[in-house]
């Protein structure tokens, strides 16, 4: 048997694009002598469709496009993910489930059991568990068809209570197909391998995995679609970041070594790297934009930013906004000119002095006797984001946000001001990542210039201001904030490792006091493990300090 996994790029509601798409994959997959080809989970309709799933139109749509791409499945088979409906009325409306379709016909519907509820996944708000398990007959191979989740219960997760696999298993069947919408962050592909790999061990069976690729809003899907033979050792491994199809035998995936080539494994920032970049254009296409805007302080963030959508959208589709203030250094503007110089991105220079005296002028009487203090500099930065979306509106240009996750996590940003934005790109990537990303875009040539990486992080909002006048040095903070955001560790925990208490302590709070920004803050493109937005809810007047 040959079995062709297409890892593809799907669009939420978009049925007539991913139902063409997948019709297009089936005949290539005819063409290169495949007897089954496998699609993601959910790939009609894209993953995750979320309240979508409330309208019976959407519901549908979703069995218009599977009853086309049946039509077009002839003289080979096929298995796609889609929602279908839950013909019992004590339980929830629909199931997660996939058909398996031959010579143009609906063969059988295989059901997801285990359903997430964690981090970004909130999946038994639509569906309901499957309860019964059946193999499927092809071939005279015996297929045990799971879902996504359905085989990360390898290691008895206390938060199921089932194991579809172990139900499957007793009618022996010769091999695994795994469905998925498995969301990248760059410690998920060794996770990914080891479950699969622990799978076909135990089982004594090849596992055949198909993920998606591509950007759903902040949700990023790397693709890495995987094949081991029933010793549990890894017989090929797809593209990361990109579609793809391949076709695998059967009796080669159990008898021959070497057979499939393998990609070279990716860094952890050559990931984060490749992912902000899919995340981007995705965004943009998806949305049906072309152009981005951002603000161009001749710092690390926003370089790091204009660099990532100069290569996801083409330099030309960018432009940077170079607004400085009368604490603005002159290396500043002229590491922001070098970046547009070395990039080719478009720019406009528009000073905010006069606009900030302007506001110093008509708050005077209100403000009289007071010194110049935080109230000020914030001025500046919702001025500058004043001007950015200015020149989103009337461009038509879409704001692209260059908050780190450091400034993210302990509120060190200006809501409306530099917290603006459509969608926040490396809001989830630690200062001190944001460091090895620049040194990465720099690898051929110099793009980000070398003084913008050197030199010490600082707002420019008031005379000599350096980040470290209010924050730990970022090695350290990054250190306490990664134990406390992605291990979620508390404070007694996080101290025990060595880290001075008060110090620990002082961040956590401002962690704490800093909710109320992050819940108006764009969406973030997430890359880690734990990324502020849905996969992370925490109550803004939780009066616990952890």
């Amino acid at each position: 048997m040959k079995i062709a996994l297409a890892q593809l790029n799907y669009h939420i509601g978009n049925f007539e694009n991913n139902t063409n798409k997948i019709v297009e994959h089936i005949q290539l997959a005819k063409s290169k002598g495949a007897d089954l080809v496998v699609f993601a989970e959910l790939a009609v309709c894209g993953y995750p469709p979320r309240d979508y799933l409330e309208f019976d139109e959407f519901i549908a749509l979703c069995e218009d496009a599977a009853q086309k791409i049946a039509e077009s499945c002839i003289e080979i088979a096929c298995i796609i993910g889609l929602p279908v409906k839950n013909d019992i009325l004590d339980g929830k409306d629909l199931f997660n489930a996939a058909y398996f379709i031959e010579n143009g016909k609906v063969k059988s519907i295989t059901k997801k059991a285990l359903l997430p509820t964690y981090d970004v996944f909130d999946e038994y708000r639509y569906f309901e568990p499957a309860s019964s398990f059946k193999c499927i007959d092809f071939k005279g191979k015996k297929i045990a068809l799971t879902i996504c989740e359905d085989l990360w219960n390898i290691n008895d997760n206390p938060l199921y209570v089932s194991n579809p696999m172990d139900e499957l298993i007793k009618e022996q069947p010769d091999l695994m197909i795994n469905i998925a919408a498995s969301p990248f962050s760059y410690t998920h592909d060794d996770e990914r391998i080891k479950v699969l790999a622990d799978n076909a061990k135990k089982y004594n069976l090849p596992v055949f995995y198909v993920n998606q690729v591509g950007a759903q809003t902040e949700i990023i899907f790397d693709g890495g679609s995987l094949v081991f033979d029933a010793d549990g050792a890894m017989k090929a491994e797809m593209k990361y970041f990109e579609e793809d199809l391949q076709v695998f035998d059967l009796d080669e995936v159990e008898n021959v070594k070497n057979k499939y080539p393998q990609p070279e494994r990716l860094t952890d920032i050559e990931q984060i790297h490749d992912a902000l970049i899919l995340g981007i254009k995705d965004y943009f296409e998806k949305s049906g934009f072309k152009m981005a805007v951002l603000g161009l302080s001749g710092g690390i963030d926003s370089a790091v930013v204009c660099a990532l959508a100069c290569r996801a959208l083409g330099a030309e589709n960018v432009m940077s906004v170079l607004m400085p203030s009368k604490f603005s250094s002159d290396h500043s503007i002229q590491d922001a000119l070098d970046l547009v110089k070395n990039i080719g991105c478009q720019h406009e220079i528009i000073a905010i002095k006069e606009v900030a005296e302007a506001f110093d002028h008509i708050l005077a009487p209100a403000f009289e006797g007071l010194p110049f203090n935080l109230t000020e500099e914030n001025i500046q930065a919702r001025i500058r984001g004043v001007i950015n979306m200015a020149m989103s509106n009337k461009f038509g240009y879409i704001l692209l946000n260059t908050s780190n996750k450091s400034e993210c996590a302990v509120g060190y940003g200006t809501l409306y001001g530099d917290m603006c934005g459509a969608i926040g790109v490396i809001g989830d990537v630690y200062k001190t990542q944001v460091f090895e990303l620049a040194r990465y875009i720099n690898k051929e040539r110099e793009i980000i210039p070398v003084n913008t990486i050197v030199k010490p992080p600082s707002a420019e909002l008031r005379p000599d201001q350096k980040d470290s006048d209010s924050l730990p040095d970022y090695d350290t903070l990054d250190r306490i904030l990664y134990q406390h955001i992605e291990k979620k560790k508390g404070s007694k925990a996080i101290i025990e490792q060595g880290f001075s208490e008060e110090l620990v302590k002082k961040i956590i709070k401002m962690v704490n006091v800093a909710e109320f920004k992050r819940y108006q803050t764009p969406p973030i493109l997430r890359v880690s493990p734990k990324a502020f937005g849905m996969g992370r809810r925490m109550p803004i007047v939780g009066k616990h300090q952890i």
